[in-house]
């Protein structure tokens, strides 16, 4: 499953342009505002999981934040992302990997995903990425998870996903972590149709 997850990504950032995919934002919101609010400070550790072609990690070095990884499945996105940032690019660490099949070598004080674990279909899959989730944050920690909400699309990029809610993740994380916040988002895709997001935000107990 993880090298077919690969084949299909790494077409999609070989054909598309960033803003040919429904998924692009020019500002990176809600993601910006959930990171002020799990209080992260240019000193913290983050980590952007299934960043694709994000602007997050424009916006976190322009706020000066000095402790950023951003991983993707797709070397052609995290070659798109290097390419973009040009210089700027040396100040990140850069992770091509399946989620699923990463080893954390280190922890960090925020995990961020938006739109990527929603296309995991699969309980074994889903599991393993908690495990990691759980693996990579520190106590006290926090997870932003952004997913197609309940009432959101059932496919993206051709694939299906499985569209989410607050409980459905922390369900998964299990008792170690507990709900700090949870709301909607409606992104505007490129084309001015409206996708319907949800946010959660969790933090690793101590």
């Amino acid at each position: 499953m993880s090298d077919d997850r690969a084949s299909h990504w790494e077409t999609i950032y070989q054909t598309k342009a960033e803003d040919q995919v429904s998924w692009f934002q020019p500002t990176p919101e809600p993601s910006l505002t959930l990171l002020g609010l799990a209080g992260a400070t240019p000193d913290a550790a983050i980590i952007d999981i299934g960043a694709g072609a994000s602007h997050l990690v424009d916006a976190l070095i322009g706020q000066g934040f000095a402790d950023v990884t951003v991983l993707d499945i797709s070397q052609a996105a995290l070659g798109a992302d290097r390419t973009r940032l040009g210089a700027e690019a040396n100040r990140i660490r850069w992770v091509c990997s399946d989620v699923t099949a990463w080893q954390p070598s280190r922890s960090y004080d925020i995990w961020h995903d938006r739109a990527a674990f929603h296309f995991l279909i699969d309980a074994a899959d889903q599991a393993t990425y908690a495990t990691v989730l759980t693996r990579a944050l520190r106590p006290g920690g926090h997870a932003i998870i952004g997913t197609f909400a309940p009432d959101g699309p059932e496919r993206c990029s051709g694939l299906p996903i499985v569209r989410h809610d607050a409980d459905s993740i922390g369900k998964l994380l299990g008792d170690g972590f507990e709900l700090v916040d949870s709301r909607h988002h409606e992104h505007k895709t490129p084309w001015d149709s409206v996708q319907l997001f949800q946010f959660s935000t969790f933090r690793k107990r101590s």
